[in-house]
């Protein structure tokens, strides 16, 4: 049973690993990339093997996209990595969507962390992240187009880390964690 549930996932997981694969590679996840992943997500809740309802893929779309627009608007996230997530969340629903959100967080804050350990760059990630939580719990007074430039000029390492890694991690992990995965 847990080999035919890896064979439901297994298209979803193919073009997350295609799409990390370009991110890492040109820090850009094509746009007919996420459309194919949330076209096929929203295609197989018609199919007898379904992972989720159809109502499902579309509140996963929606959570995926409400979570990660904030970040785009703060300039934290770019398009491609906004679409990645929504077009992933028509596969998993919202519940487990939110779940890949906050774990690729966690995830993503390691990779930041190791990196900048190994650059010595430790000191200047934490004194930034204090700045931009500064400027996010003054965003009414100072203003969103200061809150984005801070962000901007707050970078701790050479390259942003592509955002499609710590999604196909995370996702990975919450299948597994859900048995979802042999």
């Amino acid at each position: 049973m847990a080999w035919y549930r890896l064979v439901m996932f297994a298209p979803l997981l193919a073009m997350l690993l295609w799409a990390t694969i370009g991110d890492l590679r040109r820090r850009r996840i094509p746009n007919w990339l996420t459309l194919a992943i949330a076209a096929t997500g929203l295609m197989q809740t018609l199919t007898s093997c379904a992972t989720i309802s159809p109502w499902q893929s579309i509140g996963g779309l929606l959570v995926g996209l409400a979570l990660t627009l904030a970040l785009f608007a703060l300039g934290a996230l770019g398009g491609g990595d906004v679409k990645l997530l929504a077009a992933a969340g028509t596969w998993v629903g919202p519940l487990l969507v939110f779940q890949v959100f906050l774990a690729a967080a966690l995830v993503g804050m390691l990779i930041v962390l190791i990196q900048s350990l190994c650059q010595g760059r430790l000191r200047v990630l934490l004194q930034n992240t204090l700045l931009l939580i500064i400027n996010l719990v003054h965003i009414r007074e100072l203003g969103i187009e200061h809150t984005q430039a801070t962000g901007q000029s707050c970078r701790s390492v050479d390259k942003p880390l592509p955002y499609a890694v710590p999604v196909l991690i995370a996702l990975v992990a919450m299948l597994l964690v859900r048995g979802h995965l042999p």
